[in-house]
């Protein structure tokens, strides 16, 4: 079992991209994994049984919203959207983000010697 620091990092990287994910708009779990392997061209995966345990964990720290509809093949489905919590929560962590990967792009990337 990998450490807790890793299942860290695992998890508040999940919860980043779903919260990027639904800023274009509310989607059902599989509208999330569908823009996800879109955009990462399939590069990126997220299995349902990681994505349903995130938006149930976003849903209870008020992050995002679910309501109940129907899909445009007329399933039930719960569509879940950010809040304005969530919008200030993903405009913080994309800051973090951000700093975090420029600063790991210098250390990748420093010659040594």
């Amino acid at each position: 079992m990998p450490p807790a620091s890793e299942l860290d990092l695992v998890r508040g990287t999940l919860d980043l991209i779903i919260l990027r994910t639904l800023s274009w708009g509310p989607k059902h779990g599989l509208g999330v994994v569908k823009w996800l392997e879109d955009v990462t061209h399939q590069e990126l995966a997220v299995e349902e049984g990681a994505l349903y345990p995130a938006l149930h964990r976003l849903e209870q720290k008020k992050l995002i919203a679910g309501e109940w509809g129907y899909t445009d093949a007329q399933r039930r489905a719960r569509f879940y959207r950010l809040t304005e919590r969530g919008r200030r929560h993903l405009a913080e962590e994309t800051t973090r983000w951000t700093r975090y990967t420029k600063v790991m792009h210098r250390i990748l990337t420093v010659e040594v010697g």
